[in-house]
Parts: structure tokens; C-alpha cells; sequence
């Protein structure tokens, strides 16, 4: 059995070949042109710089192909992590920038005293935000292309009329008072009051207020009374998030401190 000579596209053409050849054995010499050449073959890292602005940071990377790349650093000490991201910059250098996963393990693992932790995390996000940067730039395509494409044509966000997110105004050391607890709970109903029925309220106790204060509060709530409530717990304690989960009818959120697939894993292992 042979193939029929066939063209693809205008690149590649396949002569006959034996049914046991390899598709690599039909291909002639000069099979692929260069214009189909990826063009991410020879780009490379020429510098990373910082630049501190106020309470954020700004991640500079340039390449050898003139393509440039933005990324952002915030809520961290501004000039230690522009230090840091300066120090692992060096290892990005004279390297291909679209190898984003690649760099992204090798920045990662390459401190193990702060391996996982928020400030690692916070400027590896920033160096990963602007390769993506150069990626998008450099193929000609907004980088959600490159993720995968559109999935929605719209989101919920707020603050907005109606949605609003509510604190808890402070942390909290122990148990609340009835007092306490009614103030919480008001937080709730005046937000409520202002998104009406079809609007949203969530609840972010950014993990200032102790597992019983949480239970006292949200006792009080109905489950569709919040969108979700959410770090009632310091991220990673599974262990208390369980406990609020069997206590509350309210949905639960992690938040912006879960960083990372391991942290979410736990998470959803954990089924709460």
C-alpha cells in the first residue's frame, strides 16, 4: 500500500512511501520553510529591571528582537521585592522568554528558604506576567488567545451598585459580645439594603476574626444572604476551614493568598 503524493498548505509535500515507512521517512529535504519558522526560536532575555512606583512595582523585561515585556508587583514591600525580582532576573538571562512554564518551575524552586511564600510568589507572578507579555506580543495576539481564548463575554465585578463587598472593620482577638456579633450582622443587612434582593453581598473577613466569632456570626445569616464569605480562616489551616464549613450555610471563599495549585489542591481535596 503507498500514499498518493499530496501537498500541505504550500510547505510540505509527501512522495510515495511503503505502508512500514515512518511519516518522517515520506517527508523530502527541505520540508518545512522558513516561513512557517517559529518565531520564538531565537528570541532572548537581554535585562530585567524594576521600576518602584509609590505601593507598586513595575517588571521590565527586554529582548534581543526589540519585544518588551510588562509585569506588575503589588501589596508587598515595594523595594524588597524589586530586589528580588532583580536577583532572579539573572536567571532569565540570554534565555528564550516564551519557555514561560519552564522559567516559571525554575524561578519557583530556585530559593528553598522562600519557596511558596507571598513574597516569592508576588514578584515570580510579575516576572510570569510579562513573559506572557512578550509571548502575546511577539505572535500578534492578545495573550488570552494564547490561554486558551474567551470564555465569557462578561463578568460580575465590584464594587458596583449592585455588588458590594463588606469587612469586618478590624480584627477581632476572642469570641464576640452580642454587641459585636450584631454589629457584623448589620454590616450585612445595610449592604443588602443597598444592592436590593438581585444584587450581591459578600463578606471578606480577610482572616482577622477568631473561627468562634465567625461561627457567632454566621449563625445569624441565611444561606443567601452573602454571595460567599470569604478567608473566615488563615489560608492554609484546613483543618478550620472545615470546621466553619460545618458551622455556616453561607458559600465559602478562598482568597488571593491560596497561590498556588498546591494550596488549592488541599483545598478541594478537602471537599469544602
Amino acid at each position: 500500500m503507498s500514499y498518493q503524493s499530496e501537498k500541505w498548505g504550500d510547505l510540505v509535500k509527501i512522495g510515495r512511501c511503503e505502508q512500514t515507512a515512518t511519516i518522517t521517512r515520506c517527508i523530502r529535504s527541505k520540508t518545512m520553510s522558513t516561513e512557517v519558522e517559529d518565531k520564538g526560536s531565537r528570541i532572548r532575555v537581554t535585562a530585567l529591571s524594576t521600576i518602584p512606583i509609590g505601593q507598586k512595582a513595575y517588571v521590565k523585561i527586554e529582548t534581543n528582537m526589540d519585544v518588551t515585556g510588562w509585569g506588575e508587583i503589588n501589596n508587598m514591600e515595594t523595594r524588597v521585592a524589586c530586589a528580588l525580582a532583580d536577583s532572579l532576573g539573572q536567571l532569565l538571562i540570554g534565555e528564550n522568554p516564551t519557555r514561560i512554564e519552564h522559567h516559571w518551575q525554575r524561578l519557583f524552586r530556585s530559593h528553598r528558604n522562600l519557596r511558596g511564600g507571598g513574597l516569592m510568589l508576588h514578584v515570580i507572578s510579575a516576572i510570569d506576567m510579562a513573559l506572557w507579555d512578550i509571548a502575546g506580543k511577539l505572535y500578534g495576539v492578545p495573550v488570552y488567545r494564547l490561554l486558551g481564548g474567551p470564555v465569557r463575554d462578561k463578568i460580575w465585578m465590584y464594587p458596583s451598585p449592585k455588588a458590594i463587598k463588606v469587612s469586618p472593620g478590624g480584627g477581632q482577638a476572642f469570641a464576640g459580645t452580642p454587641a459585636d456579633v450584631e454589629e457584623l450582622v448589620e454590616r450585612v443587612r445595610q449592604a443588602r439594603a443597598k444592592v436590593g434582593a438581585d444584587g450581591a453581598v459578600m463578606f471578606d473577613a480577610h482572616s482577622c476574626l477568631p473561627p468562634p466569632l465567625v461561627k457567632q456570626f454566621a449563625s445569624y445569616l441565611k444561606s443567601d444572604d452573602l454571595l460567599f464569605l470569604e478567608e473566615a480562616w488563615v489560608p492554609g489551616n484546613i483543618d478550620v476551614m472545615r470546621k466553619v464549613r460545618a458551622s455556616v450555610s453561607v458559600p465559602l471563599a478562598t482568597g488571593e493568598r491560596d497561590r498556588t495549585i498546591w494550596e488549592v489542591r488541599e483545598i478541594l481535596e478537602a471537599q469544602v
